[in-house]
């Protein structure tokens, strides 16, 4: 078990080893509408800075100016809403090739807090950039609705999540629905980290933390993960995504 885990690409690992430019969520934005591979000239012209964020560090605020939208190459971070109590919701967990900003692109404003869960680097668009490419190049507009669109219906699969799924659904959800997700962006779809706390998933999901433990304790009994403190690796895809009715 230890060679297999070796060889394959945890997330943890892939810091230094940023993600492949097509399987980054801004891709699309660099490919002609009749056409599946991007420009690499185009990619150039939109994606025209590389930004750094420590673990544990702010990558922008509630309410502040919308200066630009960005693409996690390594690393990952969570988006957020502070309640006036102290609480917080958590929006999304945005991994490497995730966009982010573009939910917020109609009021210029950002609408959630986006913190760092591990040291992460990005790829980012100035909006007044953004918006000059898209008069240049009316296919970028189409390209760019695409994402939007995305965006909602990712928006809307998280009310689902939470109004009409048990606890144990959510948490088979979100493992994978994560698993998915790093599948299609060249990782291991079976093993990989989570660089979120339990209390952050619980928060994300409507849960308490107490019951995240447990019903991560109760699919490695199953058989269905084994879980080593972060590490995740999934023994019966199947059998979850059944449980999560995906």
């Amino acid at each position: 078990m230890s060679t297999q885990r070796g060889h394959l690409k945890v997330v943890s690992e892939v810091c230094g080893d940023a993600i492949a430019c097509h399987n980054c969520g801004i891709y699309r934005l660099g490919t002609p509408l009749d056409s599946t591979e991007a420009d690499p000239r185009l990619l150039e012209r939109i994606a025209k800075n590389r930004r750094q964020v420590k673990r544990g560090d702010l990558l922008y605020r509630v309410g502040e100016p919308l200066n630009a939208i960005y693409a996690i190459r390594y690393g990952s971070i969570k988006t957020y809403l502070s309640t006036v109590d102290g609480r917080s919701q958590i929006t999304g967990f945005h991994i490497a090739g995730d966009p982010l900003g573009l939910a917020d692109l109609h009021s210029g404003h950002s609408s959630t807090e986006a913190r760092a869960l591990e040291n992460t680097s990005l790829c980012e668009i100035p909006i007044d950039h953004l918006h000059q490419l898209t008069k240049d190049l009316p296919a970028l507009q189409v390209q760019l609705t695409h994402l939007l669109s995305q965006e909602v219906q990712r928006l809307q699969g998280l009310s689902l999540l939470l109004g009409k799924k048990t606890a144990e659904e959510r948490l088979a959800t979100f493992l994978i629905t994560l698993s998915r997700r790093f599948a299609r962006c060249g990782y291991s779809s079976r093993e990989f980290n989570l660089s979120m706390s339990r209390n952050d998933i619980g928060t994300y999901l409507g849960i308490v933390e107490e019951t995240v433990c447990r019903i991560l304790t109760r699919f490695q009994d199953d058989g269905l993960i084994d879980n080593q403190r972060r590490l995740i690796h999934i023994l019966d895809s199947d059998r979850l995504a059944h449980l999560a009715q995906l």
